[in-house]
């Protein structure tokens, strides 16, 4: 979780639903305490109060809030229900996946997974607490998930968090300051129309008239990353679809996505995916 309050879930794997349940307290029940379930624990308040902390946190979640407890943290009611008080919980399960991105030089970057020629990452940013903008919509999701019938329900299931974890994220937005979202958005459509020249945190913030910490501030909000981070990623999975889908030379791949020097770009490549750019072409060629 980024210190924003967002938890963010990077896709592929996807998130995976385990279960879903409704419970209701009277006056004087509370929440039990549980710590490292290993699980997402999303709860979503239908009437009443409830007062619930995790490590540090204390929240008092009244109708259509939500709260997402996780899955290394400890959970406790802070205090006994003070009226009846009816609420859904949620479990599910996210196997981190973690993306190589080329940062700057103090920060080495984690292996990309070489085993598929392109990627198509996502990063689901979710509210830790959020009050639903429709929160009926979402107790219908709810329902449904509780009426399903069980070991035939598989993709179901799924289709029902993912609409639901769809709900919070956008809600997620709602709450971000509009001209700041707007702002990352201009920057990263100046990114994919420029990535082939040279791009710096200081001519993508003189082309959008911001401060760069401004700039970088917005696309990490966004889109989880800097505008660098952004740049890069963008070109080496350009790079790949390159090396897979044409018989160009690795210096013109390299000049294509905006490398200027092609031992620099290796470099880079070989620190994104693990593997060299002749290495990576060869598991996706023919003899």
């Amino acid at each position: 979780m980024n210190g924003d309050g967002i938890i963010e879930l990077n896709v592929p794997q996807l998130p995976y639903y385990l279960g879903a349940g409704r419970s209701e307290y009277e006056i004087g029940d509370q929440h039990p305490n549980r710590k490292n379930l290993g699980i997402y624990d999303v709860l979503i308040v239908v009437k009443g109060e409830l007062y619930i902390g995790e490590n540090d946190q204390q929240w008092t979640l009244e109708k259509g809030d939500s709260l997402i407890l996780l899955p290394e943290g400890e959970h406790y009611s802070v205090r006994p229900c003070s009226q009846k008080t009816v609420f859904y919980w949620l479990h599910f399960e996210h196997v981190e996946r973690y993306e190589s991105l080329l940062t700057s030089s103090d920060h080495e970057p984690e292996l990309q997974d070489s085993s598929r020629p392109f990627g198509n990452p996502y990063t689901l940013r979710l509210p830790k607490h959020s009050k639903l903008a429709h929160p009926q919509a979402a107790f219908n999701l709810l329902e449904q998930l509780l009426t399903l019938e069980m070991d035939s329900s598989f993709w179901q299931e799924q289709r029902l968090l993912g609409e639901l974890l769809s709900m919070l994220e956008e809600g997620s937005l709602r709450v971000m300051d509009s001209v700041q979202t707007r702002l990352a958005e201009q920057a990263a459509i100046y990114i994919q129309q420029n990535y082939k020249t040279k791009v710096t945190n200081e001519t993508l913030a003189a082309a959008l008239h911001f401060h760069p910490n401004y700039v970088i501030r917005c696309m990490k909000m966004k889109y989880g990353k800097t505008p660098i981070e952004y740049l890069n990623e963008l070109r080496l999975e350009r790079a790949k679809r390159l090396l897979v889908t044409t018989d160009w030379l690795i210096d013109r791949i390299a000049e294509e996505v905006g490398f200027r020097y092609a031992p620099y770009f290796s470099s880079c490549f070989k620190r994104y995916i693990g593997l060299s750019p002749l290495q990576f072409r060869k598991q996706y060629m023919t003899t």
